[in-house]
């Protein structure tokens, strides 16, 4: 089954859906819009809380005897309200394995799920409670009419992409080398899924105690004017107990300064030669890859530079080491004391 040009995400879905009620090839629950799809091919899905309504895992626990029929519905809903016991966030559970119901996926390793965002939300949670990593493989269990090609551009920083692909006919090892989620991707989370998922709220408040940024969607959002800067919160583990955080060390500049005009520049660090099209989360991600995370990173994305703020002069510079030669597509940026830039 090949999309044709120009396609969003919902004509994938709407093909894969129309296609598999046409042909029947979906099992119960039917019709199989809205919905990923389930089929016969002889295999055992084990799903985590539904709707992450009451916590992120259950572990399923057959009684002793357990008839077939019992197994089988241990694989459902209702089995696991009987037959589990919740895993708390401090269990330090490591999972080995993940599967995730998919209505589209690609070769590539792209994935297509029903447009709610709990397989991604799932996934990012992990992430935050360290039960993966990204050695940790991703498969996902499909039928052959639904592995079909799916634009790059669709795939968005939150959705998980798979290793492996398995179909009745098929083991499709992706060879995916795009990043998986780092975390959760707070600002994608509305106030009202925020109060349909409990555990949200408790990895959210873990989050904002080691000083990360958890702003939701919809909250407290400014647009910067076109040139002018854009102050990111950035930081990951917890603040040194004596640094002051955001909101009491703004550093606010005026255009064409660097932050922190007047105030102390040894422990500030200049990124210039930023892509014209680069984004402030591709420049986080590089910095989390390299372990050079700042406190707060200043964006200044129309004149093409950043700065990155550390708690001291010997952090700084040591990121000016660390990052030199780093790259954002084809370009190399260029990495300096922010100091030593102005003085330039």
């Amino acid at each position: 089954m090949e999309p044709r040009a120009g396609v969003s995400k919902q004509d994938i879905r709407e093909q894969i859906w129309g296609y598999m009620e046409s042909q029947n090839l979906a099992d119960f629950p039917r019709p199989v819009h809205h919905r990923i799809p389930n089929f016969k091919s002889k295999k055992t899905l084990l799903v985590p809380t539904p709707r992450l309504r009451t916590g992120l895992f259950n572990k399923i626990t057959p009684p002793p005897g357990a008839t077939k029929d019992i197994l089988r519905k241990c694989a459902t809903s209702q089995g696991v309200r009987n037959y589990s016991v919740p895993i708390g966030l401090d269990s330090r559970v490591l999972v080995d394995l993940v599967v995730v119901g998919s209505v589209a996926v690609s070769e590539k390793g792209w994935r297509i799920g029903k447009g709610e965002g709990y397989a991604d939300l799932e996934y990012a949670m992990m992430v935050s409670m360290g039960a993966v990593s990204k050695e940790t493989p991703v498969v996902t269990i499909v039928h052959d009419c639904q592995v079909v090609d799916i634009p790059e551009e669709l795939v968005e920083e939150h959705d998980i992409t798979v290793d492996y692909i398995l179909t009745p006919t098929r083991v499709i090892a992706t060879g995916c080398k795009r990043p998986k989620p780092m975390g959760i991707t707070w600002f994608k989370i509305s106030l009202e899924m925020m109060e349909k998922i409990p555990i949200l709220r408790s990895l959210r408040a873990r989050e904002q105690q080691a000083g990360k940024d958890v702003t939701l969607q919809g909250e407290h959002q400014h647009l910067p004017e076109p040139g002018c800067q854009q102050t990111v919160p950035l930081s990951v583990g917890r603040r040194p107990p004596d640094t002051p955080g955001p909101e009491t060390n703004s550093m606010e500049a005026a255009p064409g300064s660097p932050p922190g005009e007047g105030a102390p520049l040894a422990a500030d660090v200049y990124v210039g030669n930023l892509p014209g099209d680069a984004r402030v989360s591709d420049l986080k991600r590089a910095l989390r890859e390299l372990g050079s995370v700042p406190l707060r990173l200043t964006w200044q994305g129309p004149r093409r530079r950043a700065f990155l703020h550390y708690p001291d002069s010997a952090a700084a510079q040591q990121a000016v080491s660390c990052l030199q030669g780093l790259r954002l597509g084809t370009d190399t940026l260029r990495v300096a004391l922010a100091r030593q830039q102005r003085d330039k």
